[in-house]
This record gives structure tokens, C-alpha cells and sequence, in this order.
């Protein structure tokens, strides 16, 4: 009975610890400002270096796979560390990395050193993993997925703000916006350093970290083998590889199908952060009443079928507003589908394991970031601008079933 007592009161005191709640917040924010800001001139950056728009499209992929290669083998050395010794070290170790990947990228003076920019800032890319794992600490199992609709609602802010922030910097040079990425991300590391609280205590920590825990292949395959989870996770894949291929390809497809410039392309990525806010902070809250978090997950991803097929449209019959309507529907069925998926799999585990879980999930996540870029630069360029959109479809009308089958 006293123990029950105990955790009753730990769950109460996490409710109200505001000062974590606050940072956690400001973080995502800052977070979805530095990694949008980027997108819309990541091609112009590029352009120099290539010779042909066909060898520029896969050389931007690639760039998205090297980070996402990087956070691969990273994310569960990262999810460990969290885990023992807790949150707040390992979150600001991350985010300052990024401001340095952030500062040679900007530099450049040569293709291979854009590539070494982005190996930096995946290495240290523990980022996103280590919030969501400092939000399960601090919120109770049962708000989860509602709080992490906040998460999503305020990376929607700051991904409304970025890619709008980059594409008009870019009119003053296309290093500017990274320039104003790595400033960004640096306050957010100074912000924490002087008021981020560890959200796991020490009693809740890993005792020993094993050469088991840092091999991404060997936690792969463990969290894989959780049958709570496999099949949620496996969903998640297939519909992570042609994201991953969107957002990399995206820029490059706005460019050639449209002959869009930067400030253009980068209101174009807003969309899905403005789809955040709406979805979060006005269809989201609805949807928990009635839906459960399954129930809304596949509600998202067949939004982002329908999305992928207007996005395909617009590039068959060069027909620009198939695109913005195309975006807004993929937009909403992402920004429902994360806090749902997330608030499953944080449910899963015990708070101990928390860091375990989410570093395998971003593991997952970078490994369809690391294949979809990749696939998707290559159709892009052999079988046309609709190709990658169309394997979004195919993916997603086979990852339903799936995540039915995990619901019973």
C-alpha cells in the first residue's frame, strides 16, 4: 500500500514539475527550427559541385542518408548512455554536435566536406530520441500520447517558422540559413545547461551498459524480437522509407518539376508544420476522445496515401496545386500517426527501458531514412518525378494490414 502511495505521489510531482516541462517544450521548438531551416537549400548548396540536375538529385539524397547512416549506428549508444546516465547530458553532448556539423556544413568549399558536416551532426544525432525519452520520465503512462500531440504541435511551430526563415536567408547567401541554424541550436544547448532538469533518477538508471546495448544491429534485432512491438514497429518502417524519401528529394522536386526558388520551397515546407498545429491543437484532442492511439495511427497513414497520390499527380501533370493540397493531407496524417506511435511504444515499456526503446525507434527511423533517400533518389532519376510518391502508396496500403494484425 505505501508503495502504491509512493507512486502515486511520483506520478503527481511529474505532473507539475513545470521547469522540465518547459525546457522539454523550448527544445523541440528550437529543435524543429534548426532541422527545418536547412531543407529548402540544400540543392542550391549542392548545385556548384555537380555537373547534371540528374547526379545533383542523388547526391541531396545521399546527403540525407549519410546523417541518417550516422544516426543508425549512433542512436542506441546514445539511448544507452540516457539510460545510465541519464537525460541531460547526453541532450546537450547531441545538440552541441549539431551546431558543429551545422558550422562546417555552412563552411563547405567542397563536396566532401557538405558530407562531413552531416556525419557530424548524425553521429551526435541523439536528439529527438532522448526528448521523447525525458518526456515519457516526466509524464504519466496514461497522458503520454496527449503531451506528445504537444511535442508534435510545437515542432510544428518551429518547422513553420524554419524552412520560411531559411528560404528568405537564403536571399543573403544559401550558407546563411545553416549559419543561423548552428546559432539557433546553440542557444537551445545554453538554454539547457543553465535550466534543464534530469528527468531520471537514479534509481530508475541502467546499471551497466554491455557492448550488446551499443551494437545498433544486435538492438535492432532485440527490440524487434519484443513481440509488443515488432509489428508497430515494422508499420512504422514501411512508412518512414518513402517520408525519408520526401523530405529528401522534396526540394530538388519543387526545383525541377516547378522551377521553384528557395524562399518558395521552404513556405512549401511550413505546410506540414502549420498541418502540425492545426491537427494538434484542434482535430488531435478530438480524435482521443473518440479514437484510440491505433485507431488514429492508421487514420494517419491513409491521409498520407491519399496525400502521396496528389503528390504524385502534380508531378504527372506539372499541376502545382495537386501539390499543395497533396502536402496538407500528408502533413496531417504525419502529425497524427507520430504522438499516436509514439504514445504505443512508450507504453510498452517500463520507465528504465525508456531509453532502450526510443533509441531503437530512432534506429528504425534512421534505417528507412538511411534506404528511402537512397531508393528514391534512384527512381526519382530512372523513373520519373511521381516515382517516389507512388512507392509512398504501395508502402503505406501494405504497412495497414500490418499494424492491424499488432491491434489484435
Amino acid at each position: 500500500m505505501m508503495k502504491f502511495t509512493q507512486n502515486n505521489k511520483q506520478i503527481k510531482e511529474q505532473t507539475i514539475d513545470r521547469r522540465a516541462l518547459i525546457f522539454g517544450l523550448m527544445s523541440v521548438f528550437l529543435c524543429g527550427i534548426g532541422f527545418s531551416i536547412i531543407a529548402p537549400v540544400v540543392p542550391f548548396l549542392v548545385q556548384p559541385y555537380i555537373s547534371s540536375p540528374g547526379e545533383q538529385a542523388i547526391v541531396v539524397t545521399l546527403l540525407t542518408s549519410s546523417y541518417a547512416v550516422c544516426v543508425f549506428f549512433a542512436a542506441p549508444g546514445l539511448g544507452a548512455l540516457s539510460d545510465k546516465y541519464g537525460r541531460r547530458p547526453v541532450l546537450l553532448v547531441s545538440l552541441l554536435g549539431s551546431v558543429i556539423g551545422y558550422l562546417i556544413f555552412g563552411i563547405g568549399g567542397a563536396l566532401w566536406i557538405l558530407f562531413v558536416g552531416r556525419i557530424i551532426d548524425g553521429i551526435t544525432g541523439g536528439t529527438v530520441s532522448t526528448i521523447f525519452a525525458y518526456f515519457a520520465d516526466i509524464i504519466p503512462r496514461e497522458e503520454r500520447t496527449k503531451y506528445f500531440g504537444w511535442v508534435s504541435a510545437v515542432v510544428g511551430v518551429g518547422a513553420v517558422l524554419g524552412p520560411t526563415i531559411g528560404g528568405l536567408l537564403a536571399k543573403f547567401g544559401y550558407s546563411v540559413p545553416i549559419y543561423f541554424g548552428a546559432v539557433i541550436t546553440l542557444l537551445n544547448a545554453i538554454y539547457g545547461i543553465f535550466f534543464m532538469p534530469e528527468s531520471l533518477d537514479k534509481i530508475n538508471r541502467l546499471q551497466k551498459i554491455t557492448f550488446v546495448r551499443l551494437n545498433p544491429f544486435t538492438q535492432l534485432a532485440n527490440i524487434l524480437s519484443m513481440k509488443s512491438i515488432k509489428r508497430l514497429l515494422v508499420s512504422a518502417f514501411l512508412l518512414w522509407i518513402p517520408n525519408g524519401s520526401l523530405q529528401a528529394i522534396f526540394s530538388q522536386f519543387t526545383m525541377d518539376t516547378f522551377l521553384w526558388k528557395p524562399a518558395l520551397i521552404g513556405l512549401m515546407f511550413s505546410i506540414i508544420g502549420i498541418q502540425d498545429i492545426i491537427s494538434q491543437g484542434l482535430i488531435m484532442p478530438k480524435l482521443l476522445t473518440r479514437l484510440s492511439d491505433k485507431q488514429i495511427a492508421i487514420l494517419g497513414m491513409i491521409s498520407e496515401i491519399i496525400g502521396y497520390s496528389l503528390i504524385a499527380a502534380s508531378a504527372i501533370f506539372s499541376f502545382y496545386p495537386f501539390l499543395i493540397v497533396g502536402m496538407f493531407l500528408f502533413g496531417f496524417g504525419d502529425s497524427i500517426f507520430g504522438p499516436s506511435f509514439n504514445g504505443m511504444l512508450s507504453k510498452s515499456v517500463d520507465t528504465g527501458e525508456q531509453g532502450r526503446i526510443q533509441g531503437g525507434s530512432q534506429s528504425i527511423q534512421a534505417l528507412a531514412k538511411m534506404i528511402g533517400p537512397i531508393i528514391g533518389g534512384q527512381i526519382y532519376v530512372s523513373l520519373g518525378h511521381a516515382a517516389p510518391a507512388i512507392m509512398g502508396m504501395i508502402l503505406i496500403v501494405g504497412a495497414i494490414p500490418v499494424l492491424h494484425r499488432w491491434m489484435h
